[in-house]
C-alpha cells in the first residue's frame, strides 16, 4: 500500500508530507483548495506525464516521492528486482520535475527509465476518475478483470505459453521450408561445389604451412648459386689448394738450406690450408642445406595456388574453406534429406496448434461460464447506486481464427443505462458520472482480484446525493477491508465513511502573505464533525448540519 507521499514545489504545494494508513482515506476540500494538485503529483511518482508547469512559480524544480509497503512476492518487487534494483524494504518512487520540462526518475534511489517507473506503478496503484480510466477504455484490461475474477490467470498464463510455443514451432517450419527450397534450386551449384572442395580437400592452417615451406625454398634457390659457386671456387678445378700444397711442400724443402728463413713462410701456408680445408667443408655442408627438390617446390605452388583459386571462387578466406565445405556438406544433406526433417517439423506444429487449440478451447468455455457471474455479480451491486434499471453485460467473442496469446477470445462490458436503449460498449453508452458508478461495482463484485493494492477514486460521487453517495461510501468502505482506498470526494456520506479523513485547504506562505500553499491535514473526530457540517450546508455551518454530521459519522 501507499505508506507516504512527500511533495516539494509542485504547482501552489510547497512542502507537505503525507503518511497514509490501510482502510478508506478521504481527501476533501473547498473547489479549488488543491485535490486535483495532489493526484497530479501522485499520477507524476508513478511515471506519469511530465510537466515544466507543474513546477511552483519562481522555483527551479519540484520533487515528488511515494513509499509503498507491498509484500515481498509482489509482482512490482520482481519487475524492479529484473532491471537489477535493490528492493530490500520499501519501494520508494522519486520523480523530479525541471521547470524547463526535464524530468528524472527513481525507484529506490536507482535511475529508471519513466517507462519502468510507469510499468511499476500500475502494478502499485490504480487511478480512477469519471473521464479517465483505463480500467473501463481498454478491451484487454476486460479479458484480465474477467480471468481475475474466476481465477483464471494462471490457465490464461499457460495459454500463452501453448501460444508462444506454436509460433516457435510456426517459425521452425517457416524457415526450415525457406531453407529446403533454397537449397533445392542450389541443388547442382551445391553438388558440384561440395565434390570440388572435397576433392581439394583443404585443411586448417594449410595455406600458413605451405607459403612458410614456399617461402624457405625460395629463399633456398635464390642462395643455392652463389653457394654453389664458392664449392666450385673452393674444390673444383681452379681451386687454390693443390697449388699452396705443392708451394709448401717445395719451401719446406728449401727451408734446410736456409735455416731461419722460410719457416714462418711455410706455418703461415700451411695455416691458410687448413683454413681453406674447413672453408671446403663448410660450403660443402651448406650446399647439402640448400638442396631441394624443385619438383617439391612445384608441388607445394601448385597446392597453395589452388588453394588461393577456391578462396576467390567461393569469396571466402583461405582458412574458412572447410568450414565451407561443412556448410555446404550440411546444406546438400538439406536437400537429401530436408523433406523428411520438414515433415517432422511439421509434425511438431500441428501437435502445438492442437496443444494450443485445446487449452485455449478450455479457458474459452471456463470464460463463457464466468462472464455470466460477473456480470450478475455487477448487476447486484447496481440498484443501491441508482442504476437499477440498467444492464451489465460481459460480452465474450469467440473466433478460433483470431488466435492469440490470450486465447481465442475478445472480451468487452457492455451496458444498457435503461430499457429500450441499444446496449453497447461501456465506453461509449454510459455518461461519465455512470461510468464511475459501474467501476465502483465491478471493483465490489472483484474485490481484491485483479485490482493494484491501492485504489484512487477522483471524486466518483460527483452529481449524486443522498442514498446514491451514502451507497458510494458503503462501498468504497467494503473495497478497503481489502485494499488500500484513496477517495477524493465531495460526498459527506462518503467522507463519513473514512477511516482517515484529510482536509485540503489554501493559506498565504509562511512569512510570504502574497504567496498561497495548499495545506493537508489529518482530522481528529471534531474537526471532521466540522468539515462534514461544511460539506452539508454550505458557506454557513448551521447546528443542525452538525448535527446531521454527527449523525453521519456514528453510522446512522
Amino acid at each position: 500500500m501507499l505508506t507516504q507521499l512527500s511533495i516539494r514545489d509542485i504547482v501552489l504545494i510547497e512542502r507537505l508530507d503525507l503518511a497514509f494508513e490501510n482502510g478508506l482515506s478521504v481527501l476533501t476540500g473547498e473547489t479549488g483548495a488543491g485535490k486535483s494538485i495532489l493526484l497530479d503529483s501522485l499520477s507524476l511518482a508513478l511515471g506519469g506525464r511530465g510537466d515544466g508547469g507543474l513546477v511552483r512559480h519562481g522555483e527551479d524544480k519540484g520533487q515528488v516521492t511515494a513509499v509503498f509497503d507491498v509484500g515481498m512476492d509482489h509482482p512490482a518487487r520482481s519487475l524492479v528486482r529484473d532491471n537489477d534494483i535493490d528492493d530490500d524494504g520499501d519501494l520508494i518512487f522519486r520523480r523530479v520535475q525541471s521547470a524547463d520540462g526535464r524530468t528524472r526518475a527513481f525507484i529506490n534511489d536507482q535511475p529508471v527509465s519513466v517507462q519502468l517507473m510507469r510499468q511499476c506503478g500500475q502494478m502499485l496503484v490504480e487511478i480512477h476518475g469519471q473521464h479517465d480510466d483505463r480500467a473501463l477504455v481498454d478491451t484487454d484490461a476486460h479479458r484480465a478483470l474477467l480471468d481475475a475474477f474466476a481465477g483464471l490467470t494462471a490457465e490464461a498464463e499457460d495459454v500463452a505459453h501453448a501460444y508462444a510455443a506454436m509460433r516457435e514451432a510456426e517459425r521452425a517450419v517457416k524457415k526450415q521450408r525457406q531453407r529446403v527450397e533454397d537449397a533445392a534450386r542450389e541443388a547442382d551449384y551445391l553438388r558440384a561445389s561440395v565434390e570440388e572442395l572435397e576433392s581439394l580437400g583443404p585443411t586448417d592452417g594449410e595455406e600458413e604451412e605451405l607459403a612458410e615451406r614456399r617461402a624457405d625454398m625460395m629463399k633456398a634457390e635464390r642462395i643455392a648459386g652463389d653457394i654453389s659457386e664458392a664449392s666450385e671456387i673452393l674444390n673444383g678445378n681452379a681451386s687454390p689448394v693443390p697449388l699452396i700444397a705443392s708451394l709448401v711442400r717445395r719451401l719446406e724443402r728449401k727451408s734446410h738450406e736456409a735455416p731461419g728463413l722460410l719457416e714462418e713462410t711455410v706455418e703461415q701456408l700451411d695455416a691458410a690450408l687448413n683454413s681453406l680445408s674447413e672453408a671446403q667443408m663448410s660450403v660443402e655442408t651448406a650446399l647439402r642445406r640448400t638442396e631441394f627438390d624443385p619438383r617439391e617446390l612445384e608441388r607445394v605452388e601448385e597446392r597453395l595456388f589452388a588453394l588461393r583459386a577456391a578462396s576467390r571462387k567461393f569469396s571466402v578466406p583461405v582458412s574458412e574453406l572447410p568450414a565451407l565445405a561443412v556448410r555446404m556438406i550440411a546444406d546438400l544433406a538439406d536437400v537429401d534429406a530436408g523433406a523428411e526433417k520438414l515433415a517432422a517439423l511439421e509434425g511438431a506444429e500441428a501437435a502445438a496448434r492442437e496443444a494450443f487449440g485445446l487449452k485455449a478451447k478450455a479457458l474459452s468455455a471456463k470464460r463463457h461460464n464466468a462472464a455470466d457471474a460477473l456480470a450478475g455479480a455487477v448487476m447486484a451491486e447496481l440498484p443501491a447506486l441508482k442504476l437499477e434499471r440498467a444492464r451489465f453485460t460481459v460480452e465474450v467473442d469467440t473466433d478460433a481464427g483470431k488466435a492469440s496469446a490470450d486465447g481465442i477470445d475478445t472480451i468487452e462490458f457492455h451496458v444498457q443505462t435503461n430499457p429500450g436503449t441499444r446496449p453497447g460498449p461501456i465506453m461509449k453508452v454510459a455518461s461519465g458520472g455512470e461510468l464511475s458508478r459501474f467501476l465502483l461495482a465491478l471493483k465490489v463484485a472483484l474485490a481484491d482480484r485483479g485490482s493494484a493494492p491501492t485504489l484512487v477514486f477522483d471524486e466518483i460521487d460527483t452529481g449524486v446525493g443522498g442514498a446514491v453517495a451514502d451507497a458510494i461510501g458503503q462501498r468504497l468502505k467494503r473495497l478497503s477491508e481489502r485494499v488500500q482506498v484513496l477517495s477524493v470526494t465531495h460526498a459527506p456520506q462518503v467522507a463519513a465513511r473514512a477511516s482517515t479523513h484529510y482536509l485540503i485547504s489554501k493559506a498565504p506562505t509562511s512569512g510570504k502573505e502574497d504567496r498561497i500553499a495548499t495545506r493537508v491535514a489529518s482530522m481528529a473526530r471534531e474537526a471532521r464533525m466540522e468539515e462534514i457540517a461544511r460539506m452539508l450546508a454550505g458557506a454557513t455551518v448551521t447546528d443542525e448540519a452538525r448535527a446531521a454530521a454527527a449523525k453521519l459519522l456514528s453510522g446512522g
